[in-house]
């Protein structure tokens, strides 16, 4: 099955599209894939790869990329959402290496009609997972007006 861009399903721009494509996905998962090397943003040559609290983003990225797919499958444009948090992020390395093919899979638990919604995700190279975690996210009707009205409730007099 051929899946769009990711950067048609991701709302991010230029450099910050971190994941390479999507291998996969259905009502419920993604799976997307991500190649490491030198050119790859947060890239370390000391450690001569990426440092695994990247792939907090990376799920985040997998997470964007499922709305956006789920989105066009329905005829709905892409929006924007927020990651609130990462429970038990767990890292079984500490740097993702350079030349690694990265698998990041998203599970989707929970998705509430308020746009709250949380992912069971885990990063895997070669059969192998090298990080999991819970991510919570939340996807407003409107982020515009949304951060427009959390903008005006967070002023102090």
């Amino acid at each position: 099955m051929s899946f769009p861009d990711i950067r048609e399903l991701v709302p991010h721009s230029g450099t910050m599209v971190l994941l390479d494509r999507v291998l996969s996905a259905d009502a419920e998962n993604l799976c997307a894939e991500v190649t490491i090397h030198a050119g790859s943003v947060f890239y370390d040559a000391p450690s001569a790869g990426v440092g695994s609290w990247v792939g907090v983003e990376y799920m985040a990225q997998a997470i964007a990329a499922y709305a956006g797919y789920q989105a066009r499958l329905v005829g709905a444009p892409v929006k924007i959402g927020f990651l609130l948090g990462a429970r038990r992020y767990d890292a079984q390395v500490p740097v993702f290496p350079c030349d690694g093919v990265l698998q990041v899979h998203v599970h989707q638990a929970l998705q509430g009609e308020n746009g709250l919604g949380a992912f069971e995700c885990r990063i895997e190279m070669a059969g192998e997972v090298l990080a999991q975690s819970t991510i919570t996210v939340f996807q407003p009707e409107d982020a515009k007006q949304f951060l427009q009205e959390s903008m005006n409730g967070a002023q102090y007099e």
